[in-house]
């Protein structure tokens, strides 16, 4: 089996660094971006699911078509969909597939095509209710592929148990480089943490985790994701944060190698990633969104190396306003997923 790269563009406008713009290239060196964002491109579907949101999305392109995993957040239970569809402008009527892995609590996947064992892999995290052994941690599944939801294996722990060095973790990650495997998360908390293990051993034998990244809890909050930057010897991760009014937006480190030190490329509320401060909406679109949230760059190809191209980022997102979360608890947020693309920038 074998998985060749490739890449679909919503729209057809370039955005690349030319005659007086600045394009994504220059974004990564100066921290300046801009983006346009769709309308919605995928809802809850209470008829078929009986969610109220959709969110934590992970998705590849492979066999001509988008595969998606997401959170699904039920009114007594917290589990993943897919969906698959050829365009993104047929996701939302495309059919859902639910996924039932186990009855409790089991979310936020990953899925990506891992080279070494020619295989499927989701990763989520999973809070498992086994007397005595069970803890809430990470998790991965495999399958035949990313079409066949149904042929997903019963969940299986990373870790022999919760690391005694690490307080909360939540959102995990995994990336890998041509010797190792690393596991990204943070932990609602302010900190960012790395594990890793050999290829050879993946997905077990993690180390102990260490501490990468440390700030306030605002500051540094969950959903962290990690790339590798096509053409480059860096890679780039995202944080989630909450800003003013509890408002989700994302910052973005640089490093040179995974277990390399993050340097600070947008970091800040007033030179984001991504927030309400530096999108607009597209031509036509009523704006609605005020947060942006778990999301996911959408890659170049499905393996474990996560790379994206840096001239021409985008960036699958859930979304929803100040006023559809005034006066509900966080799991009754009517999270949508849109998509960012890249805006020119006058110079």
């Amino acid at each position: 089996m074998s998985v060749r790269p490739a890449l679909i563009s919503l729209f057809t406008a370039a955005v690349f660094c030319s005659g007086g713009v600045l394009g994504a290239e220059d974004a990564l060196r100066t921290g300046r971006f801009q983006w346009e964002a769709s309308a919605p491109l995928l809802a809850a579907a209470p008829a078929t699911d009986q969610s109220c949101a959709i969110k934590d999305p992970s998705v590849v392109f492979w066999g001509k078509r988008w595969h998606l995993f997401a959170t699904i957040k039920q009114s007594k239970a917290t589990i993943m969909e897919q969906v698959s569809f050829a365009d993104w402008g047929g996701a939302d009527a495309a059919p859902r597939h639910v996924i039932n892995l186990v009855t409790n609590y089991h979310c936020a996947p990953q899925v990506f095509f891992f080279r070494p064992q020619q295989k499927w892999y989701l990763i989520y995290q999973w809070a498992d209710a086994t007397p005595q052994t069970g803890f809430f941690g990470p998790a991965f599944s495999t399958l035949a592929d990313p079409g066949r939801p149904e042929t997903l294996t019963p969940p299986k722990m990373m870790f022999p148990r919760k690391p005694a060095n690490v307080p909360h973790w939540i959102d995990f990650w995994v990336i890998c480089d041509a010797r190792h495997a690393y596991l990204f998360f943070t932990g609602d908390d302010g900190r960012f943490w790395r594990s890793r293990t050999a290829l050879a051993d993946f997905p077990l034998a993690w180390s102990q985790p260490e501490l990468v990244l440390q700030a306030s809890r605002d500051e540094l909050f969950e959903a962290s994701h990690t790339y590798r930057l096509k053409g480059r010897e860096q890679y780039l991760t995202l944080i989630e944060a909450i800003g003013p009014g509890g408002a989700r937006y994302y910052k973005a480190w640089l490093a040179d190698a995974l277990d390399g030190a993050w340097r600070p490329l947008a970091t800040t509320w007033a030179q984001p990633f991504a927030s309400s401060q530096n999108i607009r909406f597209g031509q036509g679109v009523a704006p609605w969104t005020d947060s942006i949230s778990h999301g996911e760059l959408l890659r170049e190809g499905c393996d474990e190396t996560l790379t994206v191209d840096g001239d021409h980022l985008r960036f699958l997102f859930q979304g929803c306003t100040a006023q559809e979360r005034a006066g509900r608890k966080y799991g009754q947020f009517p999270w949508r997923l849109g998509l960012l693309e890249p805006v020119a920038e006058k110079k």
